[in-house]
């Protein structure tokens, strides 16, 4: 049985964003029930462009990253939605047409570089390899291709360590040897999945400062899957907060970390350490756990685990599933909250911040 998408609108939306995302979900059939993996995901990327998709783990985040890049295709999964890159649908499309846009058009860098290279070749052949499927060049030419792109992602004696296999190289060699691979073929779209993952700071901030400057360089658009707040803030333009396979709120980065409207992300913000300033309190925890994808709450999704229920009347938030919508700040500010707008403010700025 193979992923079918349940409806395609073949209407180019009225956008300028080389990457579109409408209505996206993806749904998978277990033997427990139906898993609302992604359910009902929106949102733009233009080109020069660092998006940040955040939220715990479970929420979504790389299964949208996988529905992008069409990594679903044979699979169980049911897709719905559209997906626009530079033009063309992605949902609807064959699997031959996904293969000829994965690693030429798009590109993805994958959280574990040890286990997304394969062992058995050398890291040098892996990346011509992946140059020559979509440029019809000699071995020589790809080769040459290959050297210069270790050379720019700053893997020292580059013509060496091409012959290297992954196993030879260090954790952030690796990831390094990773982006090069992605980028080897300059794609318009790069998708990283938690690429600074398991490396020390040092090293998460040459990966951070190389996947700018290459964006800077090729103008490409970028999208940046992390649990660390600290990486969003140092790095994106937009931020989407994800919970349960929905989009709970999304705005430039500003806004979400000086103006946010949605209890979720007054959590997140909450439990992240904070350096420029002594904090008096411990870090608070979200309370309770992420939702079970199978049997995701009825009315708002973060209902459990909200403590503001009180300020909304009729019991809405148990009972009606909330819409994202603008809070008013700006157009690129939406929330996804039965809280009234100015209440929520009141709330962020004199029960939350005071305490971050």
């Amino acid at each position: 049985m193979t992923a079918q998408p349940l409806s395609v609108q073949l209407d180019k939306p009225k956008t300028d964003a080389f990457l579109s995302v409408r209505d996206l979900k993806v749904h998978f059939p277990t033997a427990d029930g139906l898993v609302k993996s992604v359910d009902g995901l929106s949102f733009d990327v233009s080109r020069g462009e660092i998006l940040g998709i955040v939220g715990e783990s479970g929420s979504g985040k790389s299964v949208t990253s996988q529905a992008i890049l069409g990594l679903h295709k044979g699979t169980k999964a049911r897709i719905s939605g559209e997906i626009w890159l530079d033009g063309s649908e992605l949902v609807g499309a064959s699997e031959d047409d996904m293969r000829a846009l994965r690693g030429d058009k798009m590109a993805m860098i994958f959280q574990d570089p040890l286990s997304s290279m394969h062992p058995f070749y050398r890291v040098g052949d892996q990346i011509t390899e992946a140059y020559r499927v979509h440029n019809h060049v000699s071995k020589a030419a790809a080769r040459k291709r290959a050297i210069e792109m270790l050379d720019r992602v700053g893997i020292p004696n580059p013509e060496k360590r091409f012959s290297d296999y992954p196993h030879q190289f260090s954790g952030g060699m690796r990831q390094r040897a990773m982006i090069a691979m992605a980028l080897v073929c300059d794609p318009k779209l790069l998708i990283a999945d938690e690429p600074t993952t398991a490396l020390d700071v040092t090293v998460q901030a040459q990966i951070l400062d190389l996947m700018k400057d290459l964006q800077r360089e090729f103008n490409s658009a970028i999208i940046l899957i992390t649990h660390d707040l600290g990486v969003v803030a140092e790095t994106c333009n937009k931020v989407v907060v994800m919970y349960g396979g929905q989009c709970v709120e999304t705005g430039t980065v500003d806004e979400i970390f000086y103006q946010p409207e949605m209890p979720y992300a007054w959590g997140l913000l909450g439990s992240m350490p904070r350096l420029d300033r002594q904090r008096q309190e411990r870090l608070q925890p979200i309370a309770g756990q992420p939702p079970s994808l199978i049997r995701v709450p009825k009315g708002c999704v973060f209902n459990p685990r909200c403590r503001f229920q009180d300020k909304v009347a009729d019991n809405l938030c148990v009972t009606q599933r909330p819409e994202l919508l603008p809070t008013g700040n700006s157009p690129s500010h939406s929330a996804r909250c039965h809280i009234q707008p100015d209440e929520r403010r009141r709330i962020w700025t004199e029960e939350i911040q005071p305490t971050l």
